[in-house]
């Protein structure tokens, strides 16, 4: 369908030099949404339990447990031990405590109070031993290629849902054959399997994604999210001839092989199937859009481009989600989005940059992000440098060119609604700069950092508690990925430093509000890295090393991410799912500082929902919320929000004591 093209947007249209730093600022002018909300919208998100987490610490017990996204601002909670009432008067201002008597046999339970009703809120739960829990894993076992080369297996990338409505997260991870490939690079590899599992091990299906779908970061994106609103998750991914589901039923001609003497798939059908998440069958599977058509088209001949695969969800009618799965970003961009009605697959709208203008080619990241930046209550496509609104039509587009890293959320909260904070990849054609931090509705760029280099890893979070809002922070022009030396800037865009931490994951970890920054200690002999969350010191200018998780590993190279970040367990803050060295197992690792701060669930916080479920596509990236949670945030608000699902029986009645 035809595609209006608005007006470009040049990153140099107007300048201002400021003093400090030589950084630039440059002004952008988009069009504004001509969207107007007619009514209060409610999303439809996971209805979840207390999650409740109790870990032996070296002070006793520490207990920690969910607010929901729904609760009352009144609701207050009781902890019991081993029966018996441990909390003297409710616990109002958090929603965790450390209990001094606690033992590693303990039990724990937590009621909730409203008004003079007080009621279980959780199940008995027991103590963990130290901060982290396994999950079990049926590793695959390894195989052979056909040109002759063995591989083994290796947890990957990771994503979380209730699969089967009983308010507890499955969890479903990607394998990752040893020979996966960059879409540079040619080779064959072994095929592609993703496991769904409770978190005892027990493995629910596994889905053969079959040799006509090559290994690598870029080639499939899962997305698991409760799509028809029913309570239960679906599993959603890009299939082929030969793809095998959770019940043993072939996608496809199973005979086929599309495979070229190089390991590329560059001919044959492609699909996109939605899998049940309780078996993992196939519900619905539809020609995959767009179609490869001519490989050429997409920037080479060979196959790279033409296989630059992103996916997400959003909520475009700010009611209920909708998929998004995409092709190319260096060249052509075509977006498709999709709604899952139980049974069937309806495509809502396709973006192509062929018939939006020339000025939508190239603007794409290894990664998209999904938000409400126009403030209408339906999401929108933060689709690297331009946004696509969230009827398919382009709501701007910076010309910023693409980028290897985007944060999307309230970075500044002295500024109405949302900011996007990203490095650039091609300053020779946007204008000279090496990142950008924008108004997320307009694309006006508010401060820049020039440079003259591919610049491929920056970060945003509020680290610094002397400073309002985030900082953000990018490697210094054409520095390693690793490399201590860059540019951290606050929210107005002041240099702070040159000195930075690692432009990686960051993490809600500790007891305040600041966030902590993930990252790995890598090993260029071994090619691994240790994942670690450290702190930053904002008098020093230095990160000091606060967790270690050793027994496992990072993941996706250098990138050096975890499996999944995610809110999983206990109260507000974020836990690592990481692959043991041996991948045998995920291993889930929590906080146990205590935190006087009390915040609702951010798994329904919906942006952050999402973030959750489009982590794993492309280049990881860590979710934000909807809102700024940082040092000196106000009071968050309830969210608009409805679970799915039926409402369960109200929990047991506590006696009277």
């Amino acid at each position: 369908m035809p595609r209006t093209k608005l007006s470009r947007v040049y990153a140099g249209a107007a300048t201002l030099t400021i003093a400090f730093a030589g950084l630039t600022t440059v002004s952008a002018h988009a069009a504004p949404s001509t969207a107007t909300a007619q009514k209060d919208l409610v999303r439809q998100v996971e209805r979840l339990d207390r999650a409740p987490v109790a870990v032996k610490t070296a002070d006793g017990v520490y207990v920690g447990w969910r607010m929901l996204g729904l609760d009352p601002e009144t609701i207050a909670f009781n902890v019991y031990r081993d029966g018996e009432l441990i909390t003297p008067k409710p616990v109002t201002g958090s929603t965790n405590l450390v209990d001094p008597s606690g033992t590693a046999g303990s039990t724990y339970r937590v009621s909730v109070l409203t008004g003079a009703v007080e009621r279980y809120a959780t199940d008995e739960f027991g103590v963990w031993s130290d901060q982290s829990l396994d999950i079990p894993l049926d590793k695959p076992a390894g195989g052979v290629t056909k040109d002759g080369v063995a591989y083994t297996y290796r947890a990957n990338d990771a994503s979380v849902g209730d699969l089967d409505g009983d308010g507890e997260y499955e969890y479903v991870v990607k394998w990752d054959p040893s020979n996966s490939q960059d879409n540079s690079r040619s080779g064959y590899t072994g095929n592609v399997y993703l496991d769904a599992y409770e978190l005892d091990g027990t493995r629910l299906w596994r889905i053969d994604l079959g040799r006509n779908i090559r290994a690598g970061a870029h080639y499939t994106q899962f997305q698991v999210y409760d799509l028809d609103s029913d309570g239960d998750a679906e599993v959603s991914m890009k299939t082929a001839d030969g793809t095998v589901d959770g019940e043993g039923t072939v996608i496809g001609d199973a005979a086929a092989d599309h495979r070229n003497s190089r390991g590329y798939v560059l001919a044959g059908p492609e699909f996109l199937t939605v899998f049940d998440g309780r078996t993992g069958g196939a519900i619905d599977t539809v020609p995959y859009v767009p179609v490869r058509g001519n490989v050429g088209d997409w920037g080479d001949t060979y196959g790279n481009r033409v296989d630059r695969f992103l996916a997400g969800v959003a909520y475009l009618d700010g009611e209920r989600p909708s998929l998004i799965f995409s092709r190319g970003y260096y060249t052509r961009t075509v977006i498709a989005t999709w709604d899952f009605d139980g049974r069937e697959l309806d495509q809502r709208w396709v973006f192509d940059s062929d018939e939006a203008g020339d000025a939508y080619e190239g603007q794409g990241n290894h990664q998209l992000s999904t938000a409400d930046v126009d403030g209408d209550q339906r999401d929108e496509i933060v689709f690297g440098a331009m946004t696509i609104d969230d009827d398919g039509e382009p709501l701007y587009n910076t010309e910023l060119e693409h980028g290897d890293a985007l944060h999307v959320g309230d970075l500044d909260p002295s500024r109405p609604g949302l900011e996007t904070f990203s490095p650039h990849e091609h300053p020779a054609g946007n204008g000279g700069v090496i990142a950008s931090f924008r108004d997320a509705k307009t694309g006006e760029v508010i401060w820049s950092v020039p440079g003259t280099k591919d610049t491929g890893r920056g970060a945003a979070a509020d680290i610094d508690p002397t400073r309002p809002g985030s900082e953000a922070w990018n490697v210094g022009d054409g520095a390693a990925w690793n490399a201590p030396a860059g540019y951290l800037h606050t929210a107005k865009g002041e240099l702070i430093s040159t000195e930075i931490p690692a432009a990686n994951f960051v993490t809600w970890w500790d007891g305040d509000l600041t966030r902590e920054v993930t990252d790995h200690a890598w090993s260029a002999e071994t090619s691994t890295g240790v994942p670690t969350i450290s702190k930053w010191d904002p008098a020093t200018k230095s990160a000091k090393e606060i967790f270690r998780a050793e027994g496992t590993l990072s993941n996706n190279h250098t990138k050096g991410n975890p499996s999944l970040q995610a809110d999983l367990f206990g109260d507000w803050r974020e836990e690592l799912v990481l692959r043991t060295t041996d991948s045998t197992a995920l291993r889930i690792v929590t906080t146990t500082d205590l935190t006087e701060h009390r915040i609702r669930t951010l798994q329904h916080d919906p942006q952050y929902r999402e973030a959750v479920a489009w982590q794993n596509t492309g280049y990881n990236q860590p979710p934000h919320p909807s809102f700024f949670l940082g040092a000196g945030m106000r009071k968050q608000d309830t969210p608009s929000i409805a679970y799915t699902g039926e409402d369960p029986a109200p929990g047991e009645l506590v006696e009277a004591r």
